[in-house]
């Protein structure tokens, strides 16, 4: 980016192409609302850097992180993703997504999909950007949707995570007001939310 200041700098190019161009772009199809759920789940613990680096495998792993393909993993797949070098091999997080995407798919069935039950935590925009260093770990919006989430069958999605993944999906721009990609990312989640009306 030439003007302003990216809201974290890295010496890898991928983690400033993800700042850039996808952090915070909305997200607002049940597939990848699902997927960004799981891999902050995974991240827990671990640096994002981790987890982008090993996305491409995560999704090889995972089904491309279809819920319908994920929600008939059954021990056996358990046993395979544990052998998986190219992923985050834990146990609990690989049965979590699992069951998150039974979970998916029990909510589509209710008639409010994931996507839609997740947007609709969205809180009131304000004009106030976050300062360097001054990022929110959770907010009360999240701590909901982390206990509907909860309710509904989801593991992994405490109010850190969820944040976490609202932030990635856009349904929040937390991008710093001198960011260069805050406006783009603006502009991309008003554009989004229309479509989800």
């Amino acid at each position: 980016m030439t003007e302003g200041q990216r809201c974290w700098e890295s010496s890898d190019p991928a983690y400033n192409v993800y700042h850039d161009e996808e952090w915070g772009r909305p997200v607002v199809d049940e597939r990848g609302v699902y997927e960004r759920l799981c891999l902050e789940g995974f991240q827990s613990g671990l640096s994002w850097l981790t987890i982008l680096r090993k996305r491409e495998a995560f999704r090889s792993a995972f089904a491309g992180f279809d819920p319908n393909a994920v929600a008939r993993f059954d021990e056996a797949d358990v046993e395979r993703l544990l052998g998986d070098a190219g992923i985050v091999r834990h146990r609990g997080k690989i049965e979590a997504a699992i069951a998150n995407a039974r979970a998916t798919v029990a909510l589509r069935e209710t008639g409010r999909p994931l996507n839609v039950l997740f947007w609709s935590y969205r809180p009131n925009p304000t004009p106030d950007a976050p300062t360097r260093g001054h990022w929110a770990a959770t907010t009360p919006e999240s701590v909901a949707l982390s206990k509907r989430l909860k309710q509904a069958g989801f593991r992994f999605v405490g109010p850190t995570t969820v944040y976490a993944a609202m932030q990635a999906c856009g349904v929040v721009n937390d991008h710093l007001a001198d960011c260069p990609a805050r406006a783009p990312t603006e502009r991309a989640i008003a554009e989004a939310k229309l479509s989800l009306s």
